[in-house]
């Protein structure tokens, strides 16, 4: 039990920690102190249910569905590209951006645009419900609840991290510089994402 837990905790570790859309968005708002509860609470959800569902054999479905993954890249392609324009136009004009200004995202639009990171990302089907979660499927039956649990402790670890930790950038963010850095970094990760998934 314990080394299936292991397992899953440095396999979904692993995966998460790599620079992503939904990274950058719980970045920005930890940055922002916006919402930050409801949205690393959102995403160690989600995360815990996709690999369940891998686990429970849901790759599978997915694998067998091309239309459905087209329709994934598709809509995942065009959200990224959107955010990043978005976040290059926010770019020009640094002075306005503050790290807990007004301006910001009501906690239903801030849910809303974590879930489209979440559920309209091929990659999280990609490394949730099928690497995870065929490797958590080869495990012995009564493990698999531990290697669940340990990849959904790595997931709630690591956002609870990057949400509660990013103020303690927040003297780097008080220059308008360091936003419009940020933002120009997002911009071009989005849209090098959006292009990716449409390759």
């Amino acid at each position: 039990m314990t080394s299936a837990w292991i397992t899953g905790f440095s396999l979904s570790l692993a995966l998460i920690v790599a620079i992503g859309a939904q990274n950058a968005f719980v970045l920005r708002q930890g940055l922002r102190r916006e919402h930050v509860g409801p949205i690393v609470l959102f995403c160690a959800a989600m995360d815990a249910l996709l690999i369940a569902a891998g686990v429970a054999g849901l790759g599978g479905v997915i694998g067998a569905a091309p239309v459905l993954t087209t329709l994934l890249t598709w809509g995942g392609a065009a959200f990224l590209a959107a955010y990043g324009l978005r976040a290059l136009w926010r770019a020009r004009r640094p002075g306005a951006l503050a790290a807990a200004g007004a301006g910001g995202l009501t906690r239903r639009q801030a849910l809303a645009q974590v879930a489209a990171f979440t559920l309209l990302n091929p990659h999280v089907y990609l490394d949730t419900v099928l690497l995870v979660g065929s490797i958590g499927a080869q495990q012995a039956a009564a493990a698999r609840p531990a290697f669940v649990l340990g990849a959904a402790s790595a997931s709630a670890l690591w956002f609870s991290g990057l949400g509660y930790g990013a103020r303690w950038l927040a003297p780097v963010f008080a220059r308008p510089r360091a936003w419009q850095v940020l933002d120009l970094a997002i911009g071009a990760t989005m849209l090098v994402l959006a292009a990716a998934l449409l390759a």
